[in-house]
């Protein structure tokens, strides 16, 4: 969703839409859609559904809608809309547009010239104990293998709270370090299992609306805060399309995507 008038550089052939479908617009009242056709049967409620469950095709999905999310992002000011929401028609997308008109065009102009940033907190639970050197000056006498692994269980265990404790002690220093800079967060659940792209298990995982002048500065703002704090990283992404700052629409099933 943007303002009418600014995607025309997306809808030249550049990017695609899902499966390959061309991209145009649909417009009412002064803004709008970025839309392709999709397979009625495909995309109904039950095709939906099979899609979803489906993890090889829900990344294809994902994919090209992030694509084309990018492509937009990067010609104007937008909101993306979730994830496959569907219309019956370019009728019933011109439908929505004009009954949500007032909401969409504060979104607009609450974002324009803002970009979305991520900050994750990592702590790693299976960091290794530092063993102290066999027959180091003062050290006591050799123990026993079993009292051996006893004592390095223990130490790894030490370690595992200490980086949980640091690590949600920096992340709830986070919000703090930025609040200046800034103009809003949302928190999202931690990344676990497959979802997860770093080692170490994610504590915190936020995004955080930025003046895009000012990427920067949030990210010096960051930079020394972990430090050499054994255990615990954060990681800054980004810029993206302010993805969790765009409140979606609540639409029909069936048509266009």
């Amino acid at each position: 969703m943007s303002r009418a008038g600014t995607l025309s550089g997306v809808t030249s052939g550049a990017v695609s839409g899902l499966d390959g479908g061309v991209l145009r617009t649909v417009s009412a009242d002064g803004l709008e859609a970025l839309v392709s056709s999709v397979p009625d049967e495909a995309f109904s409620s039950e095709g939906m559904k099979a899609q979803m469950e489906d993890l090889k095709r829900l990344e294809e999905i994902a994919r090209g809608h992030h694509a084309v999310v990018e492509a937009a992002y990067g010609a104007t000011t937008i909101l993306p809309l979730r994830l496959a929401t569907v219309c019956l028609s370019d009728e019933r997308v011109a439908a929505m547009v004009h009954e949500r008109h007032g909401e969409f065009a504060e979104l607009l102009s609450w974002l324009e010239g803002h970009v979305e940033l991520g900050v994750k907190v990592y702590a790693d639970p299976h960091r290794p104990a530092e063993a102290q050197p066999p027959n180091a000056p003062g050290s006591a006498a050799p123990a026993s293998p079993g009292r051996a692994y006893l004592q390095q269980r223990r130490a790894q265990r030490r370690n595992q709270q200490d980086a949980y404790r640091a690590a949600g002690d920096l992340a709830a220093e986070v919000p703090g370090r930025v609040a200046d800079v800034a103009r809003a967060r949302a928190p999202h659940r931690p990344q676990q299992g497959e979802l997860a792209s770093s080692p170490g298990e994610n504590i915190a995982n936020d995004a955080y609306l930025v003046p895009a002048a000012r990427v920067g500065e949030f990210r010096r703002a960051l930079d020394t805060l972990a430090g050499d704090t054994p255990g615990v990283r954060i990681e800054v992404t980004g810029p993206w399309a302010p993805y969790s700052f765009a409140t979606p629409p609540a639409v029909a099933q069936g048509g266009s995507q």
